[in-house]
């Protein structure tokens, strides 16, 4: 890449965030942003996946400088706090808001309240507390760009799974208002709603919805996979690229992207 097209590339020289990037579609869509020259901070709970990403996506980019991680349960006010505080003195331009978690697979009338509560605090209060936390730094500068990670499931039944896609469906809207709170201050605010990734996530669900419906294994994934126009399931690194293609298109604001292999079709 010439000096010129350096300087044209709307990541050169930028910091992004990106929570629970220990593993699954964090770790993806670290690798991919550091790949393309973004200084990436990794947040999450285990320090070991942390590192062991780190030294992975930055084994092959010695001029990004050391890498940093941060240990933080982003569904906890007063560790965010923390982070924010320790993070005070580097400029985070982006802001990618992927941690959460399946939650229980079972009918609503036999999920319990705590763990209706923690799918709602790791899926949607933790977007609230980053945002919450790392915004004022980005309306004071007049730019930046946040990405929250949703999924098809806040769009359309997923039958055992009521936490998990009323709670993607929350962020959805949270994004779609705080796109016209903010886009006026210059930040662009979007979400990323893959389908299903094929992954240890979904290996997890099929079991337990083959061992719910007394099926095998590979008819669970393969009643999922025929939804989807591809008849497959996208990759990690498919949404790793998809949230870089997001970040190079300065037009995009208030969007919801379907990664889907064509799971929603319009």
């Amino acid at each position: 890449m010439s000096g010129r097209q350096a300087a044209a590339d709307p990541l050169a020289g930028r910091t992004a965030l990106v929570t629970g990037a220990g593993n699954g579609l964090g770790r993806a869509i670290s690798l991919c942003l550091v790949e393309n020259g973004v200084h990436t901070i990794l947040v999450g709970r285990d320090r070991s996946k942390l590192a062991a990403v780190a030294a992975e996506a930055y084994l092959s980019a010695p001029g990004l400088g050391d890498p940093i991680i941060e240990t933080c349960d982003v569904s906890d006010s007063v560790e965010v706090a923390a982070l924010a505080d320790r993070l005070g003195g580097v400029e985070v331009s982006i802001l990618v808001n992927n941690a959460g978690i399946a939650g229980p697979v079972r009918p609503l009338t036999e999920i319990t309240p705590e763990e209706w509560d923690e799918v709602f605090a790791v899926n949607v209060r933790s977007i609230y507390l980053m945002c919450h936390a790392f915004l004022p730094a980005m309306v004071s500068r007049g730019a930046g760009d946040v990405i929250n990670i949703a999924s098809v499931s806040g769009k359309r039944p997923l039958v055992n799974r009521t936490p998990y896609a009323a709670s993607k469906m929350a962020v959805l809207g949270l994004t779609a208002t705080l796109a016209f709170e903010t886009g006026p201050s210059g930040i662009n605010v979007n979400t990323l709603s893959p389908g299903p990734v094929d992954g240890a996530r979904m290996q997890r669900n099929f079991r337990l919805a083959a061992e719910l419906a007394g099926t095998t294994y590979e008819a669970a994934e393969q009643e999922f996979v025929s939804r989807a126009a591809l008849g497959r399931m996208v990759t990690e690194r498919e949404v790793g690229l998809a949230a870089v293609a997001m970040l190079r298109m300065p037009g995009l604001c208030g969007a919801d992207i379907d990664l889907s292999a064509g799971m929603i079709a319009r």
